[in-house]
């Protein structure tokens, strides 16, 4: 029972701590400064601050689901990896965005542009050359939100 008390005590102890040094519950909102509580993510920032998105969209609308649970479910999972690298230093540079995180990123730029998606989606299909499935939008555009 000790034993118990003292994990829980260290774990909520050293949780409570890291939550409030890094800035936790900045993350539960939609403030784009958030991003770069980590300097590794300054330059992202920067870049999207000279986008043509910034006035209409923030990080998480471009990098987050569309729904409340899977934002936050996103989030947490982004969180605790991103913790893990920058902490442990072990991360690509330039930084790289994982599959799963860039499809939604494409699901996000298809939601938004639905309009124009659907016309491009269409003569796509009918296309010399193309095979109907789709073009992607972070394929041409990957630096749309974060111009160089």
């Amino acid at each position: 029972m000790v034993l118990l008390a003292a994990l829980v005590g260290v774990t909520g102890g050293v949780g409570g701590f890291t939550f409030v040094y890094a800035k936790g519950a900045s993350y539960l909102g939609n403030d784009p400064q958030t991003c770069a509580n980590c300097h590794v993510m300054r330059e992202h920032l920067d870049a999207w601050t000279k986008s043509s998105h910034r006035s209409v969209a923030t990080c998480n609308d471009c990098h987050a689901p569309d729904d409340v649970l899977g934002k936050y479910a996103t989030k947490g999972r982004n969180g605790l990896l991103h913790s893990v690298a920058f902490t442990t230093g072990e991360f690509p540079d330039p930084l790289r965005i994982k599959p799963g995180n860039l499809a939604i990123a494409e699901a996000n730029c298809r939601r938004c542009h639905e309009t124009l998606v659907d016309v491009i989606d269409r003569l796509d299909a009918g296309g010399p050359g193309h095979d109907g499935s789709g073009l992607s939008c972070t394929a041409c555009h990957k630096h749309v939100g974060h111009s160089r």
